[in-house]
């Protein structure tokens, strides 16, 4: 079980690594290089979405990924549209960092039957976008301001919010492209506040970076653009160096 494994590396200290692909971004043609790179590093998960993403383009690249790698592929939907019964889990987020109905729960009713013909790991999951210095496409698709990345209260109250909720995940995103990571003090305050993994995403472009992320509370971080800008980038995170 995917959540298993979240949870297993929370309790344990232990740290993990997620690797996200836009199918809308990913280039066919060097998709073999791309997930050699990959394979060959410490990742420990696939992510696979966008914020809007091309009618069939999920089901098409993961069912790509299944002939190119063993490693779990989970489904980081921006769109009820996006999910296919070929990935092994499912995010199912709710932005209650925003206030638009329609990614709060309109979109989650939306996904209902089309998650029901699938034997899909659904992992409930509050979904923060916190300012990351620029307007990112989940700002633009879902209508929704980014919380201030200075109001460490308020983001960390939202954290705790989400997981009374039921959230078994809860998600600091700072969003795709994005200039400046979540700060280290969010992280900190929400980990020391919350008691289910918190994962990390948005605008960390070096180990060092992904390092701070780690030592502050992070369980598993996600790295998207600035490997989607490189793909040496994994390079730095091989299967036998020990970053953390």
């Amino acid at each position: 079980m995917i959540y298993e494994h979240f949870l297993s590396a929370m309790n344990e200290g232990s740290k993990l690594l997620a690797i996200l692909l836009d199918p809308d971004k990913v280039d066919d043609d060097a998709l073999l290089e791309t997930l050699g790179k990959i394979n060959d590093s410490i990742v420990d998960f696939i992510f696979v979405g966008g914020s809007s993403v091309e009618d069939e383009a999920t089901n098409s690249l993961v069912l790509k990924l299944r002939n190119l790698t063993t490693l779990p592929v989970v489904l980081f939907p921006g769109h009820y549209q996006q999910i296919t019964a070929h990935a092994d889990a499912i995010l199912f987020l709710s932005l209650i960092s925003g206030r638009n109905p329609e990614y709060l729960i309109n979109q989650q009713v939306k996904a209902v039957p089309y998650i029901q013909k699938t034997a899909l790991e659904v992992i409930p999951t509050g979904y923060i976008l916190i300012d990351g210095g620029k307007e990112t496409a989940v700002q633009k698709v879902s209508e929704t301001n980014p919380m201030a990345s200075n109001d460490i209260e308020k983001i960390t109250q939202t954290a705790i919010a989400g997981m009374y909720m039921g959230n078994k995940l809860i998600y600091l995103e700072a969003g795709s492209g994005a200039t400046t990571p979540v700060s280290t003090s969010v992280i900190r305050s929400v980990r020391n506040n919350i008691d289910v993994p918190l994962i990390v995403g948005g605008g960390i472009r070096s180990k060092e970076e992904l390092l701070e992320a780690y030592k502050n509370g992070a369980d598993l971080v996600v790295i998207g653009t600035a490997f989607e800008e490189n793909i040496d980038f994994l390079t730095k995170f091989m299967k036998n160096e020990h970053i953390y």
